[in-house]
């Protein structure tokens, strides 16, 4: 049977947000949000499973939009594809500010980790300036139990079950990090990702070093380390995000530009534009017309 065209749809995912994307219609319950325990929570934003069965012949061209975030996914249907290297059982993805398209076919399994900035060094054994940009197989980074990891997780009895094998490993890799990847100076850039993302990248670069006590430049040096990205790019990711939760309000389906604009921290109408297109290859209205209106599509 001839491949039928791609059909694409949004993956919108915003921190503490309750609503998970895609923002397209898709089948109830082909997202799940697992519940993160502590110790994990302060190193992980959320874990989520996804599971889908596309018609044969059907291709999904999802586009995700970037939230800088690193995360460890783990594909346990038929690995879906990004471009080179990538669509591996078990990957880390490191920190983006590109909307990244993955195809998507047959059977869609697996599960996608979150971690917060600066929880790299401890969880993958690498900051995350190292795989910045790139889709690194596990293995690299685990000797070997990435993949061993996957098998478990295959073979657990339930979701529930795949998550505790999953958080158990975690767990055992965050209590036995090496202490020198973990140095007291990276809180600095820990604190300021959160600064700039609750200014909605309003706060200037100075203003965040000076309430973390750092220099600017050694600031950047830490931010670059420890998140993935500079503290600039966090900042136009933290507007982006903040223009997204406003598109996403019903009362804003046909919002005021300009003053969209001016309240998210941009300078005009036409920097919002450009900073949406550069970041989500889409413009502000091509995001509403591919968006659709939903409470929620992940089950709790």
């Amino acid at each position: 049977m001839p491949a039928q065209p791609s059909h694409e749809r949004l993956y919108v995912r915003l921190d503490e947000d309750p609503l998970h994307g895609p923002e397209a219609a898709m089948p109830a319950g082909s997202l799940r949000a697992f519940s993160v325990a502590a110790p994990l929570r302060a190193h992980v934003a959320h874990i989520l499973l996804y599971r889908e069965a596309l018609p044969d012949g059907r291709e999904v061209l999802e586009r995700v939009l970037p939230d800088g975030a690193v995360r460890l996914v783990f594909n346990l249907g038929d690995a879906p594809s990004a471009g080179e290297g990538a669509g591996q059982p078990v990957e880390a993805i490191g920190a983006s500010a590109a909307p990244a398209l993955v195809r998507l076919r047959g059977r869609v399994e697996g599960l996608s980790v979150t971690l917060r900035p600066g929880a790299a060094a401890a969880l993958l054994g690498m900051p995350a300036g190292e795989i910045a940009g790139t889709a690194v197989h596990l293995d690299q980074l685990w000797r070997g139990q990435g993949a061993e990891l996957r098998e478990r997780m295959a073979a657990a009895p339930d979701d529930a079950s795949r998550v505790a094998v999953l958080c158990a490993m975690l767990g055992q890799r965050l209590a036995q990090a090496d202490a020198a990847l973990q140095p007291a100076t990276p809180m600095a850039a820990i604190k300021a990702a959160q600064l700039i993302a609750q200014s909605g990248g309003r706060q200037s670069l100075r203003d965040v070093a000076a309430a973390v006590d750092v220099g600017e430049r050694r600031l950047q040096q830490l931010f670059q380390q420890q998140v993935g990205l500079s503290p600039r790019t966090w900042g136009r990711l933290a507007r982006l995000h903040a223009c997204l939760r406003a598109l996403r309000q019903p009362r804003l389906r046909t919002p005021g530009w300009a003053e969209l604009a001016l309240d998210g921290g941009f300078y005009d109408q036409s920097h919002l534009v450009n900073e949406f297109k550069a970041l989500s290859g889409l413009t502000p209205t091509e995001f509403l017309g591919r968006a659709v209106s939903v409470s929620s599509n992940t089950a709790a």
